[in-house]
């Protein structure tokens, strides 16, 4: 399963992409626009999630929209979650020790894309249908 280095293999690996501390996690960023984050549950969300809440490490992720947010939690709730924190944002939260790597690589491209500016994002999308 996946961990924070990984994380930060994946999204490097993305252009323009930067890492950098927010709130004192690290956050990674296209043009400093965070599209992955270290998010670790905060005394609300725990209140929140009750015994439901999991441990370990916790990524947020920015997705194109709410309704993708709800098809990945529908999809798998093992792994995908959100707390009240961010209701109505367009961000999910992974449990990374879950996630396969095949699976955390689509997911980070895919918060990538939504966070690029368009001709960066089209750059990358052809460069990739050409490999």
């Amino acid at each position: 399963m996946a961990d924070f280095d990984d994380v930060r293999r994946i999204a490097l690996s993305l252009p323009e992409t930067g890492e950098r501390p927010q709130w004192g996690n690290m956050s990674w960023r296209v043009r400093n626009k965070p599209f992955v984050w270290e998010r670790p549950l905060r005394a609300g969300d725990l209140r929140a999630l009750g015994d439901a809440a999991p441990e370990g490490p916790i990524l947020g992720v920015r997705v194109e929209h709410v309704g993708a947010k709800e098809a990945l939690i529908a999809d798998d709730p093992s792994i995908y979650f959100t707390t009240p924190h961010f209701d109505g944002y367009p961000a999910v939260l992974v449990r990374l020790d879950r996630i396969g790597l095949d699976e955390l690589e689509e997911l980070i491209a895919l918060a990538w894309l939504c966070q690029a500016p368009k001709r960066l994002a089209a750059d990358y999308m052809a460069t990739r249908r050409a490999t």
